[in-house]
């Protein structure tokens, strides 16, 4: 499996006993975020070679490599982007240096409008040398840095590892007022969304990560906004209006009660 440049970006080709078969553009495959997120090339480099030896055809690989995303739906705590308020948040369960250097290089990729924000955390039960070490990975990427901690401190002091990771980062040159030390994970988000404006980018390292998911797709960007457009907007319940909106069998009929509207079949008349 071979990555070969051409005149559209990146090509993954399989050879095979003298065989050349071109497989897919990068930037087709919507894991690597349009090719940006390397880490991702070389998984679906790896997920190709891997069906390709079990007998799977191209066009098959072609099709699992086009339809994979990194969607909360498909890949909870990989790279899932909510776009949905005026700026960008991406979360990822990056807990090693490895990871946290991969997304970072991402980062730098991505086209920012304005700052680059990080939620930062590592595990407790890591040495203190790897929790330098993730810290050492974001320096330099981002604008500004929150640093917590994991709901289960994992033997660690209540601070402990963001104080770690905070005085890494100003040892690494980053300027201590752009770093922050907020040890508790859901205050550490809100705290990050908040600061957000218009083109930033927030990104999460999350622990906990469903519930960090949906704090980032419910969180609004004013608080008690309400959107103009659903303000004093009627509720309609088709099926009420219009009870013809159910094509029902001979036999059937709608029975509303508190649970709302149902189908159920008459019962026999008696024998």
């Amino acid at each position: 499996m071979v990555l070969e440049q051409g005149m559209n970006g990146d090509m993954i080709t399989l050879y095979d006993n003298g065989a050349h078969y071109p497989l897919l553009w990068t930037y087709l495959i919507p894991a690597t975020m349009e090719g940006r997120a390397t880490h991702n090339v070389q998984n679906a480099m790896f997920a190709a070679a891997l069906g390709y030896s079990m007998g799977k055809s191209l066009d098959d690989i072609r099709h699992g490599l086009r339809t994979f995303d990194t969607t909360f739906f498909q890949a909870p705590g990989r790279m899932n982007v909510y776009d949905e308020h005026p700026f960008k948040v991406i979360l990822d369960y990056g807990h090693n240096a490895a990871a946290i250097r991969a997304v970072s290089q991402l980062v730098d990729r991505l086209e920012v409008a304005g700052q680059r924000i990080c939620v930062l955390g590592a595990p407790g039960d890591r040495r203190d040398e790897d929790i330098r070490e993730i810290a050492d990975e974001t320096a330099g990427h981002f604008d500004h840095y929150i640093c917590r901690a994991d709901d289960n401190r994992r033997g660690r002091g209540d601070d402990e590892v963001p104080l770690m990771l905070q005085a890494r980062l100003v040892e690494r040159g980053v300027d201590q007022r752009a770093v922050e030390v907020v040890p508790d994970e859901q205050v550490a988000v809100v705290r990050a969304l908040e600061l957000a404006r218009e083109g930033d980018l927030v990104m999460v390292f999350g622990d906990e990560i469903t519930r960090t998911w949906k704090q980032i797709i419910n969180f609004e960007t004013e608080a008690g906004a309400i959107d103009d457009d659903t303000e004093g907007k009627q509720v309609q319940h088709f099926v009420e209006e219009d009870p013809g909106a159910f094509m029902l069998e001979p036999g059937e009929e709608l029975i509303r009660d508190e649970r709302g509207v149902r189908i159920a079949r008459r019962e026999e008349s008696g024998d």
